[in-house]
Order: structure tokens, then C-alpha cells, then sequence
């Protein structure tokens, strides 16, 4: 990925396995070890992130695009892509202030080529995406897998030895 200033990590799985969760669960360990963590979350189907009613949401529906809305807080820019296609991570790398981050995850994106841990529930009965996928360096699952003794597996029900094995793998500390 040219556009990535910072190390990036992925986070691939067919939807329901918990990718969302997982994150919620990392963060904040990753947080603890005084890391700058960065989030891009590829969503598959129209989103809104403003309040129909509101004057964002007026004036996006009025044809506004971009739309910035700027608080002491916080900053939310939302875009209109037209026409519709699905996003490329390198193009949005590209747009991300990646200023002061020591980690950027990524939540999807999962056929693009980057580093990424697949996480699989056994009893969801999909099939494994590492074998199609060279950029896989981990798989953390639920319940042991035959998998090549390169890709190590980690349990995707200890987060702090996945935070430990993200800041060995990715960030060079014990």
C-alpha cells in the first residue's frame, strides 16, 4: 500500500464472526501500552453518519458533497462517490490523517493485498480464507485448525495474546 504512512494490519472474515467485536476488545490494550490507534472499516451496504433533519444532513441531501462538520471535538467528513463502486484501500489511505498513529487496523478490505490476521468461528461453517490469501499472517480462531506451520493461530477469545503477538509482529516490542 504506498499511501501507508504507519504499519497496517487488516482484519478478514466473512461478516458475522465478529471482527467488530474483536476490535472493541484490542483497542483499548493496544491503547494501554500508550499505541495511537487508527481505525478504516470497510462497510459493504449505504451508511449515514449524520441525523436526517440536521443541517449536515440537509445540506448533503441538498447536494453538498463533501460535507464537513467540525465540532471542538471531533470532525466528520462525509463524501458522495459517484457513481457507485467499491472502495480501494490504497485510495483512502491516501485521504487518512495518519498523523501521530503508531498502528492503523483495517476492519475488511479483505481482498486487497495487505498484512492481515483472518479470524474463523468454526461453527459458522465457512470456509477458511487463508489458503487464496497470501497476505494472511495469522488466523485466530475459536478452535485448533490445520493450517501450514507458518501462519501461527491464535484464540480469538484471548485478545491481549493477539494485542501481544500485534505489537511483536507489527510495532518491533515484547
Amino acid at each position: 500500500m504506498r499511501h501507508a504512512r504507519v504499519p497496517l494490519l487488516g482484519f478478514a472474515a466473512f461478516s458475522g464472526t465478529g471482527k467488530t467485536t474483536l476490535l472493541t476488545q484490542l483497542i483499548p490494550l493496544l491503547k494501554q501500552q500508550g499505541l495511537n490507534i487508527g481505525i478504516i472499516k470497510h462497510g459493504h451496504h449505504d451508511f449515514d453518519i449524520d441525523i436526517p433533519g440536521k443541517d449536515s444532513f440537509r445540506l448533503r441531501e441538498a447536494g453538498a458533497t463533501p460535507v464537513m462538520i467540525v465540532s471542538s471535538r471531533r470532525r466528520a467528513m462525509i463524501t458522495e462517490i459517484t457513481p457507485a463502486q467499491d472502495p480501494c484501500l490504497d485510495d483512502q489511505l491516501a485521504l487518512f490523517d495518519q498523523t501521530g498513529l503508531d498502528l492503523l487496523l483495517v476492519e475488511g478490505f479483505k481482498s486487497e493485498p495487505f498484512p492481515k490476521i483472518e479470524l474463523h468461528r468454526a461453527s459458522l461453517g465457512l470456509p477458511l480464507l487463508y489458503p487464496d490469501d497470501p497476505a494472511i499472517v495469522a488466523i485466530a480462531c475459536d478452535a485448533p485448525l490445520p493450517s501450514p506451520m507458518h501462519l501461527p493461530q491464535l484464540d480469538l477469545n484471548q485478545p491481549a495474546d493477539i494485542a501481544a503477538f500485534i505489537t511483536v509482529r507489527f510495532l518491533d516490542k515484547p
